[in-house]
């Protein structure tokens, strides 16, 4: 048995693939690995690399990695050996859960060296930040199975799981990859769209095509085998029994059998979307799903029909699927559609979709297929930038990559004489959309206005203006404005621009009355 921190084993490489910036050399970074691994312990290695562990749900966060035993001098841990730990973790429930959590931790820790620590802690938390996703680690098994990587990228469609993918792939390979096909009750890794800055750059892309809402909703993938109905997340977990009213909507179809894409969202008396916040809290809860049915009723949408009544469709042009779901489908439980060259008629469509309160448009190549857990150009979003101009409060240190640098930044607006606030008030963190330049940039910057720090944070003083784009606000009580960015992302900094110049929260809150908040 291979251990994870052989010279050339997991952690190891892990490490590695974290430091090489280019795709082609981490795919042959993880190729060689799982090469060595084999067939008994490389579909483990995947599972660990791609993150698929994390859906164990172990309950372990940060603080219980705290305190725990030192590295051993030896490796002796075998990738597998490892997964089980983290399944044994994983099924540890009731009275005494978080001692014996902490007991097999421990157990588990002090047989890892220092290298192994460090892979494990960030694999428990899921910070493993290398750029090793599905999308790499498939091409990684595919290279190291000697299989065409369209064959695993479409195994992965239909199965979701990069372990049983892997599996197959390196024991049987492309007949094994051969036999995963769309099965009813089994979810789909959902069809990504990429972004564009506007319609008009989004129609070069694709040229005419097809423009649909897009919904700020929680996107949900419905099958139905004859009564049954089961309805899964974008990260494919089964949430059936907490959206009743998508499964009834699924059972009035008059359909035998079908696989379809779409969004559950709350909306208002007047037809308008209530706060995202509304929609993620109903469907997260598993509390008396018929009371909250009355509280936060769902809407369910359909854009898209992958399998009719023992017909697949995955394969047919995106044109062709929507016929289809034209045709099952009512048009009150169908996302607004049109298809069109001319950019002023979709730009209409653009205006029109805000109008209604809805976050921007989906723009769609009619002969697309369904690309399941890809982005490419099939689809491509458009919505509306929201831009502020905030402060750097303090800055947290990085992992992975960004080890040494100040990345997660905490963003701060000025309270401009709101009572109780202080000057500044923090509405968020982000580490998203900072390049390798702006990260050694920032952390000198922030490091010379330095006022005190713990071990992964560092404060500084209110000074440094960064231009932030966000995809809306939501309602929050852990940050003292009561809001909170959503999805926030640098865009620049703004040195031409002085404290006192950034936005106020007198600015976030009109945003947020705009938004219904």
């Amino acid at each position: 048995m291979r251990s994870i921190g052989d010279r050339r084993q997991l952690a190891v490489v892990s490490r590695e693939v974290a430091a090489e910036p280019g795709r082609r050399a981490k795919t042959g970074l993880l190729a060689g690995c799982l090469q060595e691994l084999g067939p008994s312990e490389g579909p483990a290695a995947v599972a660990l690399l791609s993150g698929e562990s994390q859906r164990l749900r172990t309950g372990v966060g940060p603080a219980a990695l705290r305190g725990l035993p030192g590295p051993a001098a030896e490796a002796s841990l075998g990738v597998r050996e490892v997964e089980r730990e983290l399944e044994r973790i994983a099924g540890v429930h009731g009275a005494g859960a978080q001692a014996e959590r902490r007991r097999l931790l421990d157990g588990l820790f002090a047989r890892a060296t220092a290298v192994e620590q460090g892979f494990l802690r960030a694999v428990l938390v899921g910070d493993l930040r290398q750029g090793a996703l599905d999308a790499v680690v498939g091409d990684a098994v595919a290279q190291a199975a000697g299989v065409p990587a369209a064959a695993v990228r479409r195994a992965l469609m239909f199965r979701g799981s990069a372990r049983a993918v892997a599996q197959a792939a390196l024991t049987g390979g492309v007949a094994a990859l051969a036999a995963f096909r769309l099965e009813v009750g089994r979810a789909v890794r959902p069809m990504l769209a990429a972004s564009a800055p506007d319609v008009a750059a989004a129609l070069e892309r694709t040229g005419p095509a097809a423009l649909e809402w897009k919904l700020d909703g929680i996107r949900v993938q419905v099958h139905r085998d004859g009564r049954e109905v089961a309805v899964f997340t974008r990260s494919l977990d089964d949430i059936t029994a907490r959206v009743p009213e998508v499964a009834e909507a699924a059972l009035a179809l008059p359909l035998r059998s079908a696989v379809l894409d779409g969004e559950a969202i709350a909306l208002g008396p007047d037809g308008r979307p209530r706060p995202f916040q509304e929609t993620a809290a109903r469907t997260a809860s598993r509390r008396d799903p018929q009371r909250l049915r009355a509280e936060v009723p769902l809407n369910a949408y359909f854009f898209d029909l992958l399998h009719r009544d023992g017909e697949d469709l995955v394969d047919r042009p995106g044109r062709e699927r929507w016929a289809a779901l034209a045709g099952a489908v009512p048009q009150e439980l169908r996302v607004a559609r049109t298809e069109t060259g001319d950019r002023e008629r979709a730009l209409a469509f653009f205006r029109d979709t805000l109008a209604l309160g809805h976050e921007g448009v989906l723009v769609k190549d009619p002969a697309a297929g369904y690309a399941a857990g890809r982005r490419g150009i099939g689809w491509i979003k458009v919505k509306p930038r929201l831009t502020l101009d905030l402060v750097v409060l303090a800055a947290e240190w990085g992992s992975g990559r960004r080890r040494g640098f100040l990345s997660n930044l905490h963003l701060g607006a000025r309270a401009a004489g709101e009572p109780g606030l202080g000057p500044w008030v923090m509405l968020g963190k982000t580490f998203k959309g900072l390049t390798d330049a702006t990260l050694t940039w920032q952390t000198a910057e922030l490091l010379a206005r330095e006022t005190e720090r713990d071990e992964w944070t560092v404060w500084v003083r209110p000074e440094l203006v960064v231009e932030i784009a966000f995809d809306g606000l939501q309602r929050s009580s852990r940050y003292p404005a009561g809001l909170a960015l959503r999805f926030a992302r640098v865009v620049r900094y703004r040195p031409d621009k002085d404290a006192v110049e950034a936005d106020t929260v007198a600015t976030v809150r009109e945003i947020a009355a705009a938004e219904g908040l």
